[in-house]
């Protein structure tokens, strides 16, 4: 049976340091800011070494047009867990498409093995809808209901 007992320890007070993932590349067909692959890795790089945790993403074979990638946390103590394998399929299949895919899997999979979320996870941002408070959406809601009644 493996053990995970020192991993574990590490990893909670690596999490406990890890920065935010900061939206710093930005997407200009939604022109909307992203977390690129340097964000996420530089948001917790440096907590992982401080608890003596390395990073590794290691791809394996796929059948299929796209790209799999698993996110692995390796223990100076020897033990080490897995985030488990994300497949990402690829829009081209030339080098640029698997590129790609390879960059968003490995994005998506060390920011879900860390539990990281962008510093502002609102899809309605990226598609230009503006978010509305509690007090606009009762308002509203409260209006369609005079317009009905």
């Amino acid at each position: 049976m493996t053990t995970t007992s020192e991993i574990a320890k590490a990893f909670v007070a690596a999490q406990k340091e890890f920065a935010p993932a900061l939206k710093t590349g930005t997407n200009p067909h939604f022109r909307s800011k992203y977390v690129d692959l340097a964000g996420a890795v530089e948001s917790v790089i440096q907590a992982l070494h401080n608890n003596g945790i390395a990073l590794i993403q290691k791809t394996h074979e796929v059948e299929t047009s796209g790209v799999k990638v698993e996110t692995i946390f390796m223990h100076e103590s020897g033990e080490q867990i897995s985030g488990g394998i994300l497949y990402m399929p690829t829009n081209k299949p030339d080098c640029h498409g698997t590129m790609a895919a390879l960059t968003y899997a490995r994005r998506g999979s060390l920011m879900a093995a860390c539990g990281l979320a962008p510093e502002d996870d609102d899809g309605n941002e990226a598609s230009g809808v503006p978010r509305k408070s509690l007090s606009q959406t009762v308002q509203e809601l409260s209006s369609s209901k005079k317009l009905t009644a």
